[in-house]
């Protein structure tokens, strides 16, 4: 017979946890000046000091940041379907993107920041390098099996056409649908692949 008892309920979010997510709070909604210790422990609703027994520094707690973003993205890589056609792909990115400009906006924003924010910082550089890596570990195969000739240079092409769209629908609040460009920049990836699109 099935047990009566309520399964256990979800341990509670660490500090750490709790700090990163009021960080990428924070940086998503008032930008990255506005990171300090002291405003994070507030925003988390954390006793003073708390961040900083995590992240000794502000350029800590910014590689904190960036590093949780990346392994967000990393889970949500792992979770996304497996796109089969070219179309499957164009709905596989519209996904992503309704994702990331809805429910999603305050870390995307973030994200945006955090990545202007490593033009002049080598370590977050490195660190976003890491997460670009990431990403083209899952769409560069994915690109090969739908027939690119270069899927590197594919993956680039989408990639590009992507990030411009949700800098444009973040910064200027555009609401063009991303669907025909989408459509666009995966068929031109695609071209000369030798198969119906």
């Amino acid at each position: 017979m099935p047990s009566s008892e309520a399964p256990p309920s979800p341990a509670p979010p660490t500090t750490r946890a709790r700090a990163l997510d009021a960080a990428i709070d924070l940086v998503g909604t008032a930008g990255v000046r506005a990171l300090t210790h002291a405003r994070v422990d507030e925003r988390a609703g954390l006793p003073r000091g708390s961040t900083s027994n995590w992240f000794r520094t502000r350029a800590a707690l910014l590689a904190g940041v960036t590093d949780e973003l990346a392994a967000r993205d990393l889970a949500g890589l792992e979770a996304a379907p497996d796109p089969r056609t070219p179309d499957e792909l164009v709905d596989v990115l519209c996904a992503w993107f309704a994702h990331a400009t809805g429910p999603d906006l305050v870390a995307t924003t973030a994200r945006l920041a955090v990545f202007l924010e490593a033009s002049h910082d080598p370590d977050l550089r490195e660190r976003a390098t890491r997460g670009r890596t990431a990403l083209a570990g899952w769409a560069v195969p994915v690109l090969a099996r739908l027939g690119a000739a270069d899927p590197q240079a594919a993956f680039a092409a989408v990639a590009a056409a992507a990030e411009g769209l949700l800098l444009h629908a973040v910064a200027r609040r555009d609401p063009a649908d991303p669907r025909p460009t989408l459509t666009s920049a995966v068929r031109g990836a695609l071209a000369g692949a030798g198969r119906e699109r």
